[in-house]
């Protein structure tokens, strides 16, 4: 049974050395620096807070029958975080297990029928490490994946039958691509590590030569990406462990039939009848300066038996892509779902180039493989495409677009059967423009397991998040898609949150009626209340389906509010401001502003408030949140709008962002809830950007936090976030807009933390020991704290404990909290 089975499950990778601690450095005379054991804890309150174990994350089953509760540890420990990792051509490697490397997973199941008649947990070991969990197609199976010794393990049963989980492979490969069930529903296509490979390629003690590369003219713009190949034993140690031999396996026993030869594949999809495979894999040669998905590829139709009925597309590397272009040649390529003949897929009209001025950007294709003959336009699209969704009905699919130069999104069904009416458009708005997001697309799965969207007669289905003027209120609608027109069937009421997790196809009519209620259900939560999951029965009735507890009751003595305010120039801003417990009115709190700027074209999308004050507060992580139990008021998400054209916006990029500053600062002063002098500013990624240059260009402030940003924006000289201009077109905005550069104005207090391997494009560590060595050169106060084996994020246990108390120590060394209820 799963229990049986699951619980027998190791993870067979040996355990890396322990990192020894954080590396901190202060400005001082002397540098200090901690060494082994130098990770620290935050006070008590704190660390049991964010080290609770969270509610679980819930599967449910395609028929809305049955749901798993899949849970995981608060945090992963720095021996997993910091195990072995190769990062080569862009991506990152985990080859103990032959897979993607990861730095969390989930270890707990329980399995349960939503209408209560059965539910079971299914116990785990402490070392179990899943990685990927999921129904089939139809709700019969279960799949998990975990790793494993020298590759990834594949776990199958059916739901309804306890006793019949097994393992039915343990030389599954994960680098590029999960198992993905068959449409027999019988068997997996998975990539497997392949029979005989060998061992890891030594690197040469003698090096072969020089790594030389060379420009010849060609324009190769390039974002700052990390991980790169740099030798020839970096190629070698890519192709040993991306290197894969595609199978289907069977889930009944395990046997598995190989299809075509070992081969570099980052994509194999089986066609909806089960006949044929689309395959996309890598060439020769690769590159030292370009990612993976760059590379020469292949795009192949296989048969079952492994022969090649039809190549798609022979792709050279792309070295030549404008910023914000896309690929020339066919690229998206997919199956047309409910038949196994037709590849589709889309090509750039406009070169790939979006500076290039073009009636259409893209066009969509279509190859029918019976025909015979070669592929037909299906139609255009205006602006770049995004993707297709088809309808149940799959003559019928919906094309996404993005205009670029707005930044706007189109969607338009187009009736591929010709006997329609014309394309009709269901969405066409500002991609800012919350108030008028229709909601995404509900989707199910077909017979084949393809997604479509769940259709009844011409309505389809949509959730959205429901922006609105006095925060968020999730919805459930429908579509027409021969008018246009939507109506709300449900809507969340103030005072909650709650927001649809999955919609039942049962009880649809398939004619649309007005009176068609579907099933569906919702997770729902408020300030007091645990989230929980709720199903709507589709006639006015809702049954609670999970009792989930609260993981962190220590904050329930937090209290929120949205708090709306206007900047200098008009543009309405807004913030959720959180009181730490035991607030009572009249106290005034050391309080920390968290923002992270995002663009607008327009004022009237740039002050849309997106937050909820109705949402149940928790706390993971290295969430800021943290600090509200060490007595700091937090102003969270304080908007910090960049407003005006795409081209030229971050042209007043300093200006807006402090002008939104002072308005936040003036709105919790206002409030009667901060002290001015007592004020710190804080963010990560983008946002520590913005906090660094908060405190070079103004006053506002007495300290900062910036956890891995980016500050010198010179080392990113081909665009940034979304700065379309190059350093060499815009040298002045480069120059302003770095705080590196301004080193010698930052003169309150920053703390910075990074991880040392930082693989977000842009964000190199070497980005914050930089802006620490100009701080320290120039008499700045800094701290700089590097976590070993961490990236972007934070994940293991030790380094989230550290981070929190870094920020708590630095917080309360320079904004001294007075003592409860003192103004």
């Amino acid at each position: 049974m799963w229990s049986l089975i699951l619980a027998a499950v190791l993870v067979a990778a040996p355990a890396p050395q322990r990192a020894p601690g954080v590396v901190a450095q202060e400005r001082s005379t002397v540098p200090l620096i901690e060494g082994s054991g130098g990770y620290r804890r935050p006070p008590e309150a704190v660390a049991q807070l964010v080290s609770a174990p969270p509610t679980p994350r819930v599967e449910f089953s395609p028929d809305g029958e049955w749901m798993l509760e899949i849970e995981r540890p608060a945090q992963p420990s720095i021996e997993f975080v910091n195990r072995r990792m190769l990062g080569l051509a862009g991506m990152r490697i985990d080859p103990a297990s032959n897979a993607a490397f990861v730095t969390g997973y989930e270890n707990g199941l329980v399995l349960a029928r939503l209408d209560g008649s059965a539910r079971r947990r299914v116990p785990t070991r402490d070392d179990v490490r899943i990685i990927d969990i999921g129904w089939s197609q139809n709700s019969t199976w279960i799949g998990a994946v975990t790793l494993g010794d020298g590759a990834c393990k594949l776990w199958v049963g059916v739901a309804a039958q306890p006793n019949s989980a097994k393992l039915i492979s343990d030389r599954v490969s994960t680098v590029f691509q999960m198992p993905i069930w068959m449409p027999d529903e019988r068997s997996l296509l998975c990539t497997l590590v392949p029979d005989g490979r060998g061992a890891e390629p030594p690197a040469p003690l003698r090096p072969p030569g020089p790594n030389v590369q060379e420009a010849s003219g060609e324009r190769t713009p390039l974002r700052t990406y990390q991980d790169l190949l740099t030798s020839a034993h970096d190629a070698a140690l890519f192709e040993h462990y991306g290197k894969s031999q595609l199978a289907v396996v069977s889930a009944d026993d395990g046997t598995h039939v190989n299809i075509g030869r070992p081969a570099l594949i980052v994509s194999a999809t089986p066609s909806p009848d089960g006949t044929r495979v689309l395959v996309e894999r890598l060439e020769r040669p690769y590159s030292l300066s370009q990612p993976w998905w760059r590379f020469a590829t292949k795009l192949e139709v296989w048969k079952l038996d492994g022969t090649l009925e039809r190549e798609i597309a022979d792709l050279p590397l792309a070295s030549e892509i404008p910023i914000d272009g896309v690929r020339t040649g066919p690229r998206m390529a997919r199956w047309k779902p409910g038949e196994g003949r037709t590849v589709m897929w889309c090509e750039a009209l406009d070169g790939g180039d979006p500076k290039r001025e073009a009636a259409q950007r893209d066009k969509w294709m279509a190859l029918d493989l019976a025909a015979g003959g070669g592929p037909r336009e299906l139609f255009r699209v205006e602006h770049r495409a995004r993707g297709l969704t088809f309808l149940s009905d799959v003559q019928k699919v919906v094309a996404s677009e993005y205009d670029r130069d707005r930044r706007w999104t189109r969607e338009i069904c187009h009736d591929l059967s010709g006997a329609g009416i014309g394309p009709v458009v269901l969405e066409d708005r500002s991609v800012r423009d919350r108030y008028a997001d229709p909601g995404n697309v509900v989707l199910t799965n077909d017979e084949s397991g393809d997604r479509v969207a769940v259709q009844d007669g011409e309505w389809i289905y949509r959730a959205g998040d429901g922006a609105t003027p006095d925060g968020l209120l999730p919805f459930l609608a429908r579509q027409n898609v021969t008018t246009g027109r939507s109506e709300i069937l449900w809507r969340c009421q103030p005072g909650v949150f709650e927001r649809v997790a999955h919609l039942s196809t049962s009880g649809l009519t398939g004619v649309g009626g007005a009176e068609v209620r579907p099933r569906f259900l919702t997770r729902r939560e408020s300030p007091t209340a645990v989230p929980n999951y709720v199903l709507h029965d589709g006639e006015g009735g809702r049954r609670a389906v999970t009792s989930f507890t609260d993981p962190q009751p220590a904050l329930r003595g937090v209290t929120k509010e949205l708090l709306k305010y206007q900047r200098a120039d008009g543009v309405p801003l807004s913030a959720t401001l959180y009181l730490p417990p035991g607030h009572k009115p009249g106290d005034v709190h050391p309080l920390l502003v968290w923002a992270y700027p995002l663009e607008y074209n327009d004022v009237s999308t740039a002050g849309q408030v997106d937050a909820s004050p109705s949402r149940f507060t928790t706390v993971s992580g290295i969430s800021h949140l943290a600090l509200l139990m060490a007595g700091y008021a937090i102003l969270d998400d304080a908007t910090m709008p960049v407003v005006g054209d795409p081209e030229t916006m971050n042209d007043t990029f300093v200006e807006q962002i402090v002008a939104a500053a002072e308005a936040a600062v003036a709105a919790v002063v206002e409030r009667g809830i901060a002290d001015p002098d007592r004020i710190a500013v804080g963010g990560h990624s983008y946002g520590a950007f913005m906090t660094a240059n908060l405190l070079a260009h103004s006053q506002l402030f007495r300290a900062g936090i910036a956890r891995s940003g980016a500050y010198n924006r010179t080392l990113t000289p081909f665009g940034f976030q979304s700065e379309r201009r190059t350093l060499w077109e815009a040298p002045q905005v480069y120059y302003t807009v770095s705080p590196f550069l301004h080193a010698d104005t930052i003169d309150e207090p920053l703390l910075l933390i990074h991880g040392e391997l930082d693989a977000n494009a842009g964000t190199y560590p070497m980005q914050s020991e930089r802006l620490f060595s100009a701080l320290q050169g120039n008499g700045g106060t800094a701290r700089l704290v590097m976590l070993p084996g961490e990236a972007h994020g934070y994940r293991a246990a030790e380094s989230v404990l550290h981070v929190q108390a870094e920020m708590i120590a630095w917080l309360d060394r320079y904004l001294a909290p007075r003592e409860e209820g003192a103004r």
